[in-house]
């Protein structure tokens, strides 16, 4: 259980209550609920929420996912995610709006979840965040409370509230702006959402946090919980620096015990021991010191980097976090340099690929390791087959030339028929499961690269397998 999160009712520096605008009419005891973008984030809040009870409404830029999510399909793998849809899109609570600017109006409480791509220089891209305000503004004819739920650099709220007001006019309703960061993990989503290990909520008034209070209300009595004990109310700039901070945090986690794992493999120690010893000490905890080939996905590359860069433009030294990219950048390299040892180069090799997606439990392979690891073994020569229980599609949408050295196969065993090795680079359960001695006499040479300590290497070698892995002897 996490430690008791202290609720402030009233910010400590904060503007006065409602200083977006004039009080007005006090916001519907039931409000309606808009979230703009229906991405890994939106998709899985709209129907949080709307499984807490709330009419929800949900918009989307992209018509061909917003269609499929209205006519019962999810865009994208998330464990739970498609029995929630159906169940809410039955119920009627949750729908996908036919015209934005009808939902905009019907909407009180709007969540922002578009996305904020990094551009070349390192900071977000919210080119997105300012066609929602665009939009708002265009449809503000009452109170809105509208919250911004993606990842963004800390002070964006307040630059999102100026937007809001300059595209409105003098003469627009009042409004508040919140920022409610989340921390929905991919492949766990639904999960995280039903069991928070805190809700983060940024204020600039009073209104805007009994507003948001009230929306959560439903899942702390689902839990058993106070609010008061889940939730963390704040001002708007801290809200937005909690969420970087805590990406950052994990990112250098990862990176530390990778370089921790070069030190192991140069004199011999175990650092899946190592990360044990490290892990049971309660101030450090044993999540993200998983040893491997580093963290990709869609946040934690891009969201470090953004946090560097506003730090920077800050006045503030954040070199820290370069070398934890720097680091975990490297991952890469060490590991391809690892298959070549194991192989003796590997030109004209065959090479089975275990795990395409950047993590179990999801497709999405945005800065998946996997999409680098497969191009250097694929320049060099080699011939690869490739198996992820979910994520092929995905991953073959980003070479769609089909290079003939890239091979797509229905079943890890089918991928390692005839190969020279297998390099594990996703820790999906499944591979788990393969039958390692019956697959030994199919292989051209029993070798494993594991590129993310997922198998016990005793139990590989006696399956008569010669193994590699990450930091282990």
């Amino acid at each position: 259980r996490p430690p008791r999160l202290r609720r402030r009712p009233r910010v400590s520096g904060a503007p006065p209550p409602d200083a977006d605008g004039p009080p007005g009419d006090p916001p519907p005891v039931d409000p309606v609920i808009g979230v703009i973008g229906l991405g890994h984030v939106g998709l899985p809040t709209a129907l949080g929420l709307a499984d807490l009870g709330w009419s929800v409404v949900g918009l989307d830029d992209d018509e061909e996912r917003a269609g499929r999510i209205a006519g019962g399909e999810t865009p994208f793998f998330e464990p739970g995610l498609d029995a929630l849809l159906r169940e809410h899109l039955a119920s009627g609570r949750f729908r996908v709006a036919a015209g934005a600017d009808a939902a905009l109006r019907e909407a009180t409480v709007l969540f922002v979840c578009v996305g904020t791509p990094q551009r070349e220089d390192g900071s977000a891209d919210l080119t997105y965040i300012e066609r929602a305000a665009e939009a708002i503004a265009r449809n503000l004819d009452g109170y809105r409370l509208v919250v911004e739920k993606s990842t963004t650099p800390v002070r964006t709220a307040e630059w999102l509230r100026e937007s809001i007001r300059r595209h409105a006019g003098p003469d627009a309703p009042p409004f508040d702006v919140a920022v409610n960061p989340e921390f929905l993990q991919e492949g766990s989503a639904v999960r995280d959402f039903f069991h928070p290990d805190r809700i983060v909520i940024g204020v600039g008034g009073e209104r805007a946090a009994a507003l948001l209070t009230r929306l959560y209300e439903p899942l702390s009595e689902r839990l058993g919980r106070p609010a008061a004990g889940i939730m963390l109310v704040t001002d708007i700039n801290t809200a937005e620096i909690v969420k970087h901070a805590s990406n950052a945090f994990l990112a250098t986690k990862v990176s530390f015990v990778n370089m921790v794992a070069d030190l192991c493999e140069a004199t011999g120690a175990d650092v899946t021991d190592v990360a044990a010893g490290l892990g049971a000490d309660p101030r450090i905890a044993p999540h993200f010191l998983r040893a491997g080939i580093g963290f990709g996905g869609y946040c934690l590359p891009k969201d470090i980097r953004a946090f560097e860069r506003v730090a920077s433009e800050h006045g503030v030294d954040f070199s820290l976090l370069r070398e934890v990219d720097r680091v975990n950048r490297l991952r890469i390299d060490r590991f391809v340099a690892k298959i070549e040892d194991a192989l003796g180069g590997v030109g004209g090799r065959t090479v089975a690929v275990w795990g395409l997606s950047f993590k179990p439990g999801t497709d999405d392979v945005r800065h998946a390791p996997s999409l680098a690891i497969v191009e250097r073994l694929a320049s060099a020569g080699a011939r690869l087959r490739l198996h992820d229980p979910r994520a092929t599609e995905a991953f073959a949408a980003r070479f769609p030339a089909d290079p003939p050295a890239l091979d797509y196969a229905p079943s890890p065993e089918a991928a390692a028929d005839g190969a020279d090795a297998a390099i594990l680079l996703t820790e999906w359960a499944e591979y788990l499961a393969v039958d390692l001695e019956a697959l030994r006499g199919r292989m051209a040479s029993p070798l494993i690269v594991d590129g993310r300590n997922l198998f016990d290497p005793s139990a590989v070698r006696a399956a008569g397998f010669a193994y590699r892995g990450v930091g282990r002897p």
